[in-house]
Parts: structure tokens; C-alpha cells; sequence
């Protein structure tokens, strides 16, 4: 595999790309008495974890039976929140340093975007899009929260709709993982992809080390050594 092979780059969501602050819990607050019919009372954790657990959880803490059939109504009301509060993303969150700057030097390149995530697609469509991120964002191929709660599967399944869709081979290390947590980084090595740490979540720097990250970055801010280690000197 050289860096003139294709490149496959699937980003984390939250702490990665954006922050919206205390909405997620609005999101799940009007999900759940959407669904359930009465306020939420209890919110399980959602740090690196994906919408099928965080779901499963939040239901158990409440004293609902999360059956599959109530956890995939739970996944469209939390879309349609998520929808509905944009405004509010926008009010009391934000991009993250780079961001924008490093999806747009992609375009042009050989290289597929798409997301591998916690967030179920219609809640991570709404953060992108109330923050101007969609664009050169390949959300049909990511790998998403309601896919599965390893996120090792979510990579491999993000590749294979990737290899399917494009026809083009995405093997090993020329999947680059983009994430700020260990379980960003586990994932990604799970998978046997490449794992890009960025420290702008709750882990610093050293934790994205001490967890095995192939490379750490301080945030997106400045991005030469990720596109180093994607494309050689010569642009693609």
C-alpha cells in the first residue's frame, strides 16, 4: 500500500468536528417524551458511545423495556429533535479549530469522506449541516450508531459500503480513522485501520498516545502532518 492508493477518511462526529453543548441532552429530552410520554428523568452516558447503547441504557435507567421496536422509534424521534433544534445547535455550539479547512483540502484528492460515529445519520447530518460541514461528505457509506455498539464493526462496515459504492479498494491503513477518544482509537486498530487521534474532546494528548494512536494531533487547526501521512509530497 503506498500513499498514491485511494484513501478512505471517516471522521468522529462530536469533539471531532463539532460541539454543541448541552443540546444533545435537549435531543434526547424530546425523544423520549415523543416516545415514552412523560420527561426524561435519567440520561445514560454518552461519551464514545454509540445512539444504540446510549438509547438501550437511558430506556433501563427510566424503567422502560427497551424492546427493539420501541428502540426504533426512539432512533426517528431523535432525528426529528435533532432537526428541530439546528437553531439551537447553532446558538450554543460550534465547529471545531481546522475543521472546515481540513474537509475541504480533501476535495480534489483521491480520497472518499464519510463518518464513523455514535450518532445514528439523521442526528449527524443535522450537526454537519447546521455548521456548513456536508459538503464532500459521503454520508450514505459511514458507519453509524444504529448499525451496531462495536465500533470496530461500524469501520469495517463504513469500508465495505465504501468499496461497494466507489469500486475502489480501501485495504488496511489506507482507512484513516479521525476521532478524540480511545474508543475512536480502539476501533480504528480493531479494524486494522490507521487511527488519528485529536485531542479537542475530553481526552488530552496524552491519553490519544498512551491509547496506541498511530498519529495525535493538538486539533485540525493545522493538518500538514495528517495529510503527510495520507498523501505523499506530490499531491495525489
Amino acid at each position: 500500500m503506498k500513499q498514491t492508493d485511494p484513501a478512505l477518511v471517516l471522521w468522529d462526529v462530536d469533539h471531532t468536528l463539532v460541539s454543541i453543548g448541552g443540546v444533545s441532552r435537549s435531543i434526547y429530552e424530546r425523544a423520549f417524551s415523543s416516545v415514552i410520554g412523560r420527561p426524561l428523568r435519567d440520561l445514560a452516558s454518552m461519551t464514545g458511545r454509540t445512539e444504540r447503547a446510549i438509547i438501550t441504557e437511558t430506556l433501563q435507567l427510566n424503567d422502560v423495556e427497551a424492546s427493539p421496536s420501541l428502540v426504533s422509534d426512539f432512533y426517528s424521534a431523535l432525528g426529528v429533535a435533532a432537526q428541530d433544534l439546528k437553531g439551537e445547535m447553532q446558538s450554543n455550539g460550534h465547529s471545531l479549530p481546522g475543521v472546515h479547512e481540513a474537509i475541504s483540502a480533501f476535495h480534489g484528492k483521491r480520497a472518499v469522506q464519510s463518518l464513523v460515529t455514535g450518532n445514528i445519520r439523521s442526528i449527524a447530518k443535522a450537526k454537519l449541516s447546521a455548521f456548513g460541514l456536508a459538503d464532500g461528505i459521503d454520508l450514505d457509506v459511514g458507519g453509524y450508531g444504529d448499525d451496531g455498539s462495536d465500533r470496530a464493526d461500524l469501520v469495517r462496515l463504513a469500508r465495505d459500503r465504501a468499496e461497494e459504492k466507489y469500486r475502489i479498494a480501501f485495504p488496511g491503513k489506507r482507512t484513516f480513522i479521525i476521532g478524540d477518544t480511545p474508543h475512536d482509537i480502539k476501533g480504528a486498530h480493531d479494524a486494522g485501520a490507521f487511527a488519528v487521534g485529536v485531542a479537542t474532546g475530553s481526552s488530552p494528548v496524552e491519553a490519544l498516545r498512551e491509547s496506541g494512536a498511530d498519529l495525535v494531533l493538538a486539533d485540525l487547526a493545522d493538518s500538514e502532518a495528517l495529510f503527510e501521512v495520507i498523501f505523499d509530497s506530490r499531491g495525489i
